[in-house]
């Protein structure tokens, strides 16, 4: 059997499709297996070809690959749009009662399992629980336990009645059964377990856990895909620790009332996605030139407007880095891991804070939506760490007076970082305003004193430069002539193909960037490498771009832009493929 293990289920939204995938997806991590999830799914309540693909390994799995070992298919499109991946000894189960799949395109080197899905749920309390039945005829041929399948179902029906999970699990074990009593064939699979106890998370979730470790106590957001479980994730918890979350009736209310809450004091956060970020523009300039420390989340998707909303894509980078009218200081962040989408959520609110600037995590729909196991310790929350900054209180404000007994909150500094006073601080009261302002907040038209509020607000960028870490995560051979460099969620996908390349006697030098702006200066391992890579869901090549511009020298492109995220396979074809062919290299 292969080293891993890939399972798929497919069929039209409204399905259960990302229920059933969860489901599984959970009783191989409860068995001790790692996991890594990937989703095709449309942008409707039904209709639409929808899948949720599996890849796990009792080793750490980082990427899903082309290659399926176990299909469920509800729909004949299932089988058409998987055909690519089958191999030879791959199962398909699907339900040949049904109209639509009494013909089912079968190819004819794959086993096909007949399973009445359909018929077989309604004999255990019905017809809608006909994926749990597919779950179990699954655990039949993989001879995977199916006692596993059970505590899954108790974490997802338990809430609604022990009937329904004794239905369940009761159509589970007719699934199993009826594989076991009517197909005799040996199946070339065997899902080892073990004693191993992971944590099964995605990248909203993260950034939600990250949020609440950091000491955020305000969300504002509208729901938007595929932004929204990060609120969804917030609601329900962060209210244990005294936060709020609220839905506001847009994306420009959202960003204005959580802006509020930072001016209150509050740690304070909004996440969209690139059609939200349109509308929270306006706002940027107001969060950048009141020195209000704010964390906006950016979850990206495929655009312009509205575009594939349940798509992946990488293309907000340029509207990070310049959305917004005037010069806006800021900090462009980047996880390339679901558990960074946890530390990095931490790290911003620390550097919105000690910096006073607008801080965009930039997260894309792939880190979204993909769950992956992790060790419990992956998640210390004894090593997190909050910094507040230079904010002051009644004991500290004395050095940020002027003659007259007022505080200055825009204090011209060296570091071009004031004093920060949440309002109710004794003598501390101060203006605060959206125009150009002195030293005390105040409206000022002065040329000289302009030049001093520009040049100290940059100076914070300066002075981050100077005092933080931004080095790159780097991968595989340091003196390899081949360099890949990537952002975001192309990292796991990257570290998979480094192996695979290997094999074919190519090294190759990895380096993943996790930091927009300021961004480490890659020049001189660009300037090292005889052929340089840099990979990205984008069509523009927005990345490569910033890296042309910094290092003065022209670099190679792997784009994709379909909609769908980098497999590890395909990455080490693309890349295998371009230092043999033509540099420019898209899809």
């Amino acid at each position: 059997m292969p080293a891993d293990f890939n399972w798929a289920v497919g069929g039209e939204a409204g399905d259960g499709i990302d229920s059933t995938g969860k489901i599984f997806a959970q009783a191989l991590s409860r068995a001790g297996r790692h996991v890594f999830t990937s989703k095709d799914f449309a942008s409707r309540i039904r209709g639409g070809y929808t899948a949720y693909k599996i890849r796990t390994s009792v080793d750490r799995v980082q990427s899903v690959v082309n290659r399926l070992d176990v299909l469920i298919a509800l729909t004949p499109r299932t089988i058409e749009e998987n055909r690519d991946e089958l191999h030879d000894g791959s199962v398909i189960i699907y339900d040949g009662e049904r109209t639509t799949m009494a013909d089912a395109p079968i190819p004819d080197n794959v086993v096909g399992l007949d399973v009445p899905l359909k018929r077989l749920a309604e004999d255990a309390g019905g017809a809608i629980m006909r994926n749990v039945v597919a779950l179990g005829a699954a655990c039949a041929v993989t001879d995977f336990p199916i006692e596993n399948l059970d505590s899954a179902l108790e974490k997802r029906f338990g809430a609604k009645g022990q009937k329904l999970v004794d239905n369940n699990k009761e159509a589970a074990r007719k699934g199993q059964a009826y594989v076991e009593e009517n197909h005799d064939h040996e199946f070339d699979y065997d899902l080892e377990t073990t004693d191993n106890d992971y944590v099964l998370l995605n990248g909203d979730e993260a950034i939600g856990m990250g949020a609440i470790a950091a000491g955020c106590r305000y969300y504002a957001g509208y729901p938007i895909t595929p932004a929204t479980d990060v609120m969804e994730y917030l609601k329900g918890r962060i209210e244990q620790y005294g936060g709020h979350v609220v839905q506001a009736e847009d994306e420009l209310s959202a960003i204005n009332m959580a802006l509020g809450a930072a001016r209150a004091g509050a740690r304070a956060m909004t996440a969209t996605s690139g059609p939200g970020i349109d509308l929270m523009a306006e706002t940027f300039g107001l969060v950048a030139t009141t020195e209000t420390p704010l964390v906006i989340t950016n979850v990206m998707r495929s655009g312009p407007s509205t575009g594939m909303p349940t798509k992946q894509e990488q293309g907000d980078l340029n509207a990070m880095l310049y959305g917004g009218h005037g010069e806006i200081p800021r900090f462009v962040l980047a996880p390339t891991t679901i558990d960074e989408c946890f530390w990095k959520t931490v790290e911003a609110f620390n550097l919105a804070e000690k910096y006073q600037l607008p801080v965009y995590l930039t997260a894309d729909l792939s880190l979204a939506v993909t769950e992956q196991t992790f060790e419990p310790d992956a998640f210390n929350m004894d090593e997190v760490e909050i910094d507040r900054g230079k904010l002051v209180d009644e004991d500290g404000l004395a050095e940020w007076q002027n003659e007259k007994g007022q505080f200055q909150p825009h204090a011209i500094t060296d570091d071009g970082i004031s004093p920060r006073a949440v309002p109710g601080t004794d003598e501390g009261a101060h203006m605060t305003t959206g125009l150009e302002h002195d030293e005390l907040g105040r409206r000022t038209e002065d040329t000289d004193m302009r030049i001093k509020q520009v040049d100290k607000r940059d100076r914070k960028v300066e002075t981050a430069e100077e005092r933080e870490d931004w080095e790159p995560r780097e991968f595989g051979e340091s003196e390899a002539d081949t360099l890949i460099v990537s952002w975001g969620s192309n990292e796991g996908a990257m570290v998979e193909a480094i192996d695979m390349l290997a094999d074919d006697g190519i090294d190759v030098r990895f380096i993943s960037v996790p930091y927009i702006f300021p961004r480490p200066d890659l020049s001189d391992a660009i300037d090292a490498a005889e052929d340089v890579f840099v990979v990205e869901c984008n069509n523009n090549g927005q990345f490569a771009d910033l890296l042309e511009r910094d290092a003065l020298a022209r670099v190679d492109r792997i784009n994709k832009y379909n909609g769908v995220r980098f497999t590890a396979d395909e990455l080490a074809e693309r890349i295998s493929g371009a230092l043999t062919a033509a540099p420019e290299v898209s899809q």
